[in-house]
């Protein structure tokens, strides 16, 4: 069951015809191909190194590994991530 505030949220995206990540603020994940991600709604970099960078999602922590990663556009809602990206995991 999804908790309340959550619903209300969906329900107002669906009203506005808008996406409900965006709505509700969560951080919202692209990734093309092994090259390539980007990062939305993000609440900063946590750890940054070229095999792992670890950034924090609000609720949970993003952690990105691979190799040769660069941070190669950093804004205060979007981050891109590029090199070769092997494993995206969510804590």
């Amino acid at each position: 069951m999804r908790p309340r505030r959550f619903a209300f949220l969906e329900r107002a995206a669906e009203m506005f015809d808008l996406p409900v990540d965006a709505v509700a603020g969560l951080t919202r994940l692209e990734l093309v191909g092994d090259g390539e991600l980007r990062v939305e709604n993000h609440k900063g970099i946590l750890a940054y190194g070229t095999e792992e960078i670890h950034i924090s999602g609000g609720v949970y922590l993003i952690k990105v590994a691979g190799q040769e990663l660069e941070l190669r556009a950093m804004t205060g809602f979007e981050l891109l991530i590029t090199g070769k990206i092997s494993q995206i995991t969510l804590a």
